[in-house]
């Protein structure tokens, strides 16, 4: 092996971390801003995957950075439930703005996306008094033991049972994989039919606290929950008393081209999650959701020690005003513009690429087989993702067979900075096939 700063870290690493920490891209870190990673032997990466879609903002944006570093002088930690501070109040007013829930919302803040979902299900059964849930295949909610029951990927869970009681999962609605020769509001009357059956044969619906989905999976492969779908299951849920809970940990804070994804579908959901991008790298979180339905919680059965801290707050609120001045929300727009449009070409390259998604600057490419079959080609993922990793563009896979390409880049990067990606990764595509 070469003998470079960087294999120098990941023998050290070795030796002291956990095998069950797992590695997704061998690279290191000295230093970032906005786009760019600076490795510890002072090469240069363009991020496009935002440290799993943590820096919307950026890497190390100053006014976040300004924030942080005034916050630590006044108040590092005094824990909310003993001692109440303004920038925890002062937040959920913010979020309350951005992120409306029917007439009156109410907020608790975290410290992390799997947090977030083990609140939102304790709320869920506590305003409804039953004990089920229900989630969808190809869905991701972290790690805790709540998380871990509702992620579906099998490999994430390991000898990690037994999983938490009353969990149900069905097939995600992924029009792509299943649409056949329907329409888009056809496949999406069907598996609400599905559902409905769903409730007869699996889980007495009586029981059911919740529904729990991303409408843009993150770890599943950026599959996109069609917008009829969504409406019809707005109307199971009020039709038979179920809270309905978007988990928006990765489709967040400008990633879709707005504050969140549910605010493509003009559908609220009664408990919605939140993190990653909330606090540009500051571990904080949130859990959203009716007033009526939040207030619906016996005092001390949420919360924590460190839930809201003061320095996170003060780097969620520097974030989201980040956000607002330089308009990122419609930038994320025109990033996601640029990626379709040039992905769209690579299908002219090869006939492994059997899809090409998106939802603002939440991008994805499919490899498969063939187009006719769309089994999953993970064999040329793997390809694709360490040549351009050689070429320094940074690329996250996603997806049950890890065959897709997921565009998570700062919402701040350049055009020149995304140019440069695209031409990379068009090369490499060419080197690949000629290969």
């Amino acid at each position: 092996m070469e003998k470079t700063k960087s294999n120098d870290l990941f023998e050290r690493r070795n030796k002291v971390v956990s095998n069950g920490v797992g590695i997704f891209v061998k690279t290191t870190a000295k230093s970032a801003k906005g786009a760019i990673i600076t490795d510890l032997d002072n090469n240069e990466y363009i991020d496009l995957g935002g440290g799993i879609g943590v820096l919307n903002a950026g890497h190390c944006p100053k006014e976040v950075v300004e924030a942080i570093k005034a916050q630590a002088d006044k108040l590092i930690h005094t824990c909310f439930h003993v001692s109440a501070y303004d920038g925890y109040v002062e937040l959920c007013e913010k979020l309350v703005e951005i992120l409306p829930h029917g007439d009156r919302t109410k907020v608790m803040l975290t410290n992390t996306g799997a947090e977030s979902v083990e609140n939102a299900i304790k709320i869920a059964r506590q305003a409804t008094k039953r004990p089920a849930v229900i989630c969808f295949s190809d869905g991701f909610h972290g790690r805790s033991l709540m998380g871990m029951s509702l992620t579906s990927k099998v490999t994430y869970k390991t000898d990690c049972g037994p999983f938490a009681p009353e969990v149900y999962r069905m097939e995600y609605p992924n029009f792509y994989k299943n649409g056949d020769d329907l329409s888009e509001d056809e496949f999406s009357i069907q598996e609400m039919a599905r559902l409905e059956e769903f409730v007869k044969n699996y889980v007495d619906v009586n029981s059911v606290a919740a529904i729990i989905l991303e409408l843009v999976q993150g770890e599943g492969g950026f599959n996109i929950a069609p917008k009829k779908y969504i409406k019809l299951l707005r109307k199971f849920c009020d039709k038979y008393g179920v809270m309905l809970i978007f988990d928006e940990v990765q489709t967040g804070f400008c990633r879709t081209a707005r504050w969140g994804a549910y605010q493509h579908y003009d559908v609220v959901p009664d408990i919605s999650t939140w993190a990653k991008s909330m606090g540009s790298g500051m571990p904080i979180g949130c859990v959203i959701g009716k007033a009526d339905v939040m207030d619906a919680v016996t005092p001390g059965t949420i919360g924590g020690t460190y839930l809201g801290n003061p320095v996170c707050c003060a780097a969620a609120l520097a974030t989201i005003k980040l956000m607002k001045d330089q308009k990122l929300n419609e930038r994320a727009a025109k990033i996601g513009e640029i990626f379709v449009s040039k992905f769209k070409t690579f299908s002219e390259l090869t006939p492994f690429i059997g899809d090409v998604r998106a939802l603002g600057a939440m991008v994805a490419i499919e490899f498969v087989t063939d187009t006719q079959s769309k089994n999953p080609n993970a064999d040329f993922c793997d390809k694709f993702v360490a040549k351009c990793l050689e070429k320094n563009v940074i690329l996250l896979r996603a997806g049950n067979s890890k065959n897709i390409v997921r565009i998570l880049s700062p919402i701040v990067i350049t055009d020149i900075e995304i140019d440069k990606a695209l031409q990379i990764m068009e090369d490499s595509l060419k080197e690949i096939i000629k290969g």
